[in-house]
């Protein structure tokens, strides 16, 4: 397989996209309607099953990266991905319709999401060797148990969006689709970690570089279609927070995670340019989102953000 690979990289990157994009949807579809069968509070299924659902490729991205030696993906995934569901998501989806920000809790899951990066900055700081490594994996993952039992908490009456879930499923049809989706989602990650460094060696691009761009805005997919689609739902309230969510689940679920499985190398360009980015567009969001009371992601602010995911992708690859 490994051959076939080598030899048509670009079909199995296309493939390893189809598989991630259609396997993720599928497996939170399964997993909304399992829980909702187990009389699972909406609230706990928000915060575990879609979070980790439209994280799942950058998960299984990850991971896989890190397991076969490729760091500079496993990390380039989520930093591009973060700055993609801001950059690029968030942009996009206020485009098509202004978006108003009605979640109350909005300021603290934007605090929580800048903590996170901000310790992943001071956590590679203070190690000698720009590693990752398995303990900063535990205190990510820790933390991220702390977040969603405080969400929990906080946010009793939390709304679970609409993903389309046959209410007529029963338990055996919604655990086929996760046994599936899963298998799918171990294939898809394999296909898009091993064509993408043949791709780049092919042309002498880091690794980096791809998974910062190609790879990252592959596995944000799950986050861009449930964004748009609750646009066109008139539920423009979860995008903001579908996207903040997806970036905290990314820094302490997948970084923690995949630390735990194979220490993280990190390249140099990360901690002196790309963080920053990351930084830079947290903050732009947060003044977006002034003032509090009533405050709303115009289409301008959204062309905005597009344009600095634009400037961003330019940049880096030059």
């Amino acid at each position: 397989m490994e051959q076939i690979i080598n030899n048509y990289p670009y079909v199995f990157l296309i493939l390893g996209f189809i598989l991630l994009i259609y396997s993720g949807n599928y497996l939170v579809k399964g997993g909304v309607a399992l829980a909702k069968k187990s009389n699972i509070p909406p609230i706990i299924i928000g915060l575990t099953i879609i979070s980790f659902g439209t994280s799942m490729p950058e998960l299984l991205v990850s991971v896989n990266a890190a397991n076969h030696g490729h760091s500079g993906i496993s990390i380039g995934n989520v930093i591009g991905s973060n700055i993609a569901n801001i950059g690029l998501v968030l942009g996009l989806t206020a485009l098509l319709m202004p978006l108003p920000v009605k979640k109350k809790s909005i300021i603290f899951d934007w605090a929580v999401m800048l903590i996170s990066i901000l310790l992943f900055f001071v956590f590679i700081k203070l190690s000698s060797d720009n590693v990752f490594n398995r303990i900063y994996g535990v205190i990510f993952l820790i933390l991220l148990v702390f977040y969603i039992i405080f969400s929990i908490k906080f946010n009793k009456k939390n709304y679970v969006p609409d993903i389309s879930v046959d209410k007529q499923m029963n338990i055996f049809l919604a655990l086929f689709f996760i046994i599936i989706s899963s298998v799918g989602l171990k294939f898809g990650s394999d296909f898009l970690v091993d064509s993408a460094s043949n791709i780049a060696k092919s042309f002498g691009i880091s690794e980096y570089i791809i998974s910062v761009t190609i790879i990252a805005f592959g596995t944000s997919v799950p986050e861009l279609a449930t964004s748009i689609i609750a646009v066109f739902k008139n539920e423009t309230d979860i995008s903001i927070g579908n996207v903040i969510g997806s970036n905290i689940f990314n820094v302490f679920a997948i970084l923690g995670i995949t630390g735990l499985v194979s220490p993280i190398h990190i390249d140099n360009k990360v901690m002196s340019n790309d963080i920053f980015w990351v930084l830079g567009l947290y903050i732009l969001l947060f003044l977006f989102i002034l003032p509090l009371k009533n405050a709303k992601i115009s289409r301008l602010k959204g062309v905005v953000l597009l344009g600095v995911y634009i400037v961003y992708i330019i940049l880096i690859v030059k």
